[in-house]
């Protein structure tokens, strides 16, 4: 039982960590940097910042790293509420990451379009400029689809925590709101792009306050551990 409080503390510590760095990456590398429709502009903001840009994908490689142990210390946390709920959050937790670590060489593409000079036998400096752009808006879209199986992962936890008896219960509705966020935002993004510029930082607002009210949570206070059911 006492390893199981130490769990749910580490879990709250990684989940600091993957906002922190995902924060980092999406609002201040890839939304400092990129403009949207110019890629003269952001292929200059690329080299002129380009160690925060690298730092910006070990922050990507961080929440990746940090989120899969998260999930597996989820799994292991909300078994005993309920096994098979339990490993299908762990499932979609699973496949959004890979999802996320292999949109990755999207935003690595750049670096290598940018300054590999024997593309530039083929390309004009233009053309690879339009290539880098191209593939940070891939980045963008595997990105809303990566959130956007993570949106299924948000309310299953969030029912589970509910369920338990060594969370509380308003945890669970705040986090699987969250869950509600991220998926709005994803399906805004394919559907209504132009819309969903507008609402972009609103619809976050919940996933936020939901995830940063889950890690403060396990941090300070932990899990109930003489009520967690065997």
């Amino acid at each position: 039982m006492i390893s199981n409080n130490k769990l749910g503390k580490a879990a709250g510590y990684l989940y600091l960590i993957t906002i922190i760095a995902g924060g980092f990456a999406e609002a201040f590398v890839r939304g400092g940097l990129t403009v949207y429709g110019d890629a003269v502009a952001t292929a200059q903001n690329i080299l002129a910042s380009e160690q925060m840009y690298r730092f910006g994908v070990v922050a990507d490689l961080l929440v990746i790293l940090c989120g899969t142990f998260l999930s597996l210390i989820f799994y292991t946390l909300f078994k005993p509420v309920n096994k098979n709920i339990s490993l299908l959050a762990l499932i979609f937790s699973i496949v959004a990451t890979a999802v996320m670590a292999l949109n990755l060489l999207n935003q690595l593409a750049p670096l290598l379009l940018l300054h590999n000079t024997s593309y530039q036998d083929t390309f004009t400096i233009e053309q690879l400029q339009t290539l880098s752009l191209f593939f940070l808006n891939l980045q963008s879209q595997g990105y809303n689809i990566s959130l956007f199986l993570f949106a299924f992962y948000f309310p299953i936890i969030g029912y589970l925590v509910y369920k338990s008896n060594f969370l509380p219960r308003i945890l669970g509705i705040i986090y699987t709101l969250a869950g509600v966020g991220y998926l709005i935002n994803s399906l805004g993004w394919f559907l209504f792009p132009h819309f969903a510029a507008h609402l972009f930082p609103y619809v976050l607002l919940p996933a936020f306050i939901g995830e940063t009210s889950m890690s403060l949570w396990l941090i300070i206070k932990g899990i109930k551990v003489a009520e967690m059911k065997s």
